[in-house]
């Protein structure tokens, strides 16, 4: 069996990732300040409202290997949760998820960081956790390093690094160690423009090596520009799935609409609120 749970005399599937009626629903009530205590207080008041909400519902779409995914949309959206799905550290409530080969991500890469051992320590480190030969990632490692570009900060502790460093070594390892699928949160806006162009340049080379990629951005350029297709979701849901010019079209009208209703709205509260204001004396 691989990783995924397939038959490894299973055919391969002509897909990187395929997903159907993908739904994720968090509890409104688990906190960690949650106790057996406040849990039955809570109980005795039953208190109102709504006890859970759907982060995604009835998300689905496939990917094929040589495309690159945008998924765009407002915060709150849903988006970091689909990449944690893909990433395999959310089960989804209901659908089906099926990543197809070797899954990087910057999101179970950082996550995985020992904040006590140096840039260098985690590479290797990285390599072990996705199963990687460790003289194939002695071989990767100084190709890593020189693409991260943090200088002697590489034999320092991750924890006295930015979080801006420590993107760009994750997204330096997650891109160096072949994946088959690569999914990516933001890093695109990290770091200077000699490293983002860099950043832009190594994603371009895997999307024409045949991989799948899923990258969330607010970089609408970087979605036209580069990416095969692009996906908007509002709160949980797919609103359009396409060509990335009309999906980023029709994201900025959406977003613009919202930001003339937030505008009404307060301009409204404003006018309330002066409107209860005392008259002044003369």
């Amino acid at each position: 069996m691989n990783p995924r749970g397939r038959r490894t005399e299973e055919p391969i599937p002509d897909y990187a990732i395929d997903v159907q009626g993908l739904g994720v629903r968090y509890n409104l009530r688990l906190t960690r300040q949650t106790t057996v205590r406040t849990s039955f207080r809570d109980l005795l008041k039953k208190r109102e409202g709504p006890t859970h909400f759907w982060a995604l519902r009835d998300v689905s779409f496939r990917l094929v290997h040589g495309e690159s995914l945008a998924v765009i949309g407002p915060n709150g959206a849903g988006k970091s949760t689909l990449l944690q799905v893909l990433a395999g550290i959310i089960q989804p409530n209901e659908g089906s998820v099926d990543v197809v080969g070797q899954i990087s991500s910057l999101l179970t890469l950082g996550a995985g960081f020992d904040q006590d051992l140096t840039g260098r320590d985690n590479i290797r480190l990285a390599g072990a956790f996705l199963g990687i030969p460790h003289k194939t990632m002695e071989a990767a490692l100084p190709g890593i390093v020189d693409f991260a570009d943090i200088g002697e900060f590489i034999d320092a502790p991750i924890k006295t690094y930015s979080s801006g460093m420590r993107a760009r070594l994750g997204f330096s390892i997650a891109t160096a160690v072949d994946p088959d699928v690569l999914i990516i949160d933001e890093v695109l806006s990290t770091g200077d423009a000699v490293f983002r162009a860099k950043s832009k340049q190594r994603i371009m080379e895997l999307v024409k090596a045949a991989k799948g990629i899923v990258l969330v951005t607010h970089d609408m350029q970087w979605v036209t520009e580069f990416c095969n297709r692009a996906m908007l979701l509002d709160h949980g849901h797919v609103i359009m799935e396409g060509p990335p010019a009309d999906v980023v079209k029709l994201h900025e009208e959406r977003s613009e609409k919202a930001r003339i209703e937030r505008e009404a709205e307060m301009a409204r509260k404003i006018a309330a609120v002066e409107g209860t204001q005392p008259a002044a004396t003369a």
